[in-house]
């Protein structure tokens, strides 16, 4: 594991507070809503509502920061892929889980349940681009360059060490003094 942290965990590290602080503000919202529109079960639809998608948005960044862990090691491609990958599998399953378990629950508000998961999901969109916009994050990052240039030589080529100076850039504006004596005279008759 490296100790150099990634350049993207102070993104999803701000994200997932951000997220966590405006679900809480979204939770007291969603549940004086439900309460106001369905009673008991609309104040229990709209809290479940936004902790489960609370719950399904977080999984993602944190199962990316904790493949991050693993940055500079030999299988940190694969590693990453495979943590962030069984996160989506297990967000998956567990949405599936939770909404046949709630399905046809007399204590559950189904309009107030789906309107609170779809304003989680919108808010912690609006995060997310929030976020990553006012972010500075180098185009190329974590990359390191070479210390020193490699030579670049084909197999069997000899290429010339000196260019020849009627060649060399920048000599192409001079003309040569000597003029070739076999050649035609200028000023002689055309025919």
């Amino acid at each position: 594991m490296s100790p150099s942290p990634v350049s993207s965990n102070p993104i999803l590290r701000r994200t997932l507070l951000w997220s966590a602080l405006a679900m809480v503000v979204l939770a007291i919202v969603a549940g004086v809503i439900g309460l106001l529109v369905g009673g008991g079960e609309g104040l229990v639809s709209g809290l479940l509502g936004v902790v489960l998608a609370m719950l399904f948005l977080g999984i993602t960044a944190l199962s990316i920061l904790i493949a991050n862990r693993w940055f500079g090691d030999p299988l940190y491609v694969q590693l990453f892929f495979a943590i962030v990958l069984g996160g989506w599998l297990l967000k998956l399953g567990v949405f599936l889980l939770v909404m046949i378990l709630l399905a046809g629950q007399p204590w559950l508000n189904p309009m107030v349940f789906f309107l609170s998961i779809v304003a989680g999901v919108i808010m912690s969109l609006g995060i997310d681009v929030i976020v990553l916009t006012r972010m500075r994050l180098p185009n190329v990052s974590d990359a390191s360059l070479p210390t020193e240039a490699p030579t670049d030589h084909a197999p069997g080529v000899q290429l010339p060490t000196v260019v020849p100076e009627d060649r060399a850039p920048g000599r192409h504006d001079l003309i040569p003094e000597s003029r070739d004596q076999e050649g035609p005279n200028e000023d002689a008759p055309r025919s």
